[in-house]
C-alpha cells in the first residue's frame, strides 16, 4: 500500500492543478485588464475567434430584429452590407488595446463605476474536459456576459464571448 501513495498523490496533484488552471487564467485575465497589460491579454484571448463570434451575434441581432413595418426585411444586398459594417466596427473595437482603453477611462476609486464596469463572476464550471464556461454579471446590465474558454496546447484561452443584446444593439454604448 505504501508504494501506491506517491502515485496517488501525484494523480491528486495533477487533478487539482487541472481543476484550478482555468480559475488561475481568469485571475490573470482580470489582472491583465486592471494593469493594462496588452501582451498578456493577447495570449489569454483568441481575438480573431472572439471577434467572429461577436460579428455573428450582431448580424443575427440585426437580421432577426422585428421591424416596425412587416415589409421592411432587408434584401440580400442589404443584409450583406450590414454584415460588412458590423465586421469593420467589431474588428476596430474588439482588441486588447480597446479593452485597456475602455477600462482606463474608469473614474477614481470610491466614486460610482460606469455602467457595466463593475463585473463579478456569477458562476464558472467545466463544460467538458477542454471547455470551461463563465458567466459574468456587470453592474447595470440585466443579462450576463458569457465566456467560453478552451484548453488548447496546454493553455486555457477565451475563444467565445456572448454579450448581452443591449450591448450589441448599442443601448449599452455608455459601457
Amino acid at each position: 500500500m505504501r508504494s501506491r501513495w506517491p502515485v496517488l498523490t501525484t494523480l491528486l496533484g495533477i487533478g487539482l492543478a487541472y481543476g484550478a488552471y482555468p480559475y488561475v487564467t481568469l485571475y490573470r485575465l482580470g489582472s491583465a485588464i486592471r494593469s493594462a497589460d496588452t501582451a498578456t491579454l493577447e495570449s489569454l484571448v483568441n481575438w480573431p475567434s472572439v471577434r467572429e463570434g461577436i460579428k455573428e451575434d450582431i448580424s443575427d441581432l440585426v437580421l432577426d430584429e422585428p421591424s416596425a413595418t412587416p415589409d421592411t426585411e432587408l434584401p440580400p444586398f442589404g443584409a450583406s452590407f450590414m454584415r460588412g459594417i458590423a465586421s469593420s466596427a467589431v474588428d476596430a473595437a474588439v482588441t486588447p488595446q480597446a479593452l485597456v482603453a475602455a477600462t482606463a477611462a474608469f473614474p477614481p476609486q470610491g466614486s460610482e463605476p460606469p455602467r457595466g464596469a463593475d463585473v463579478h463572476v456569477n458562476w464558472a464550471f467545466f463544460d467538458g474536459l477542454a471547455t470551461f464556461q463563465v458567466s459574468l454579471s456587470a453592474h447595470g446590465q440585466a443579462e450576463p456576459i458569457r465566456l467560453q474558454m478552451d484548453l488548447r496546447h496546454g493553455h486555457w484561452q477565451i475563444r467565445r464571448v456572448w454579450l448581452p443584446a443591449e450591448l450589441l444593439s448599442g443601448e449599452g454604448a455608455k459601457t
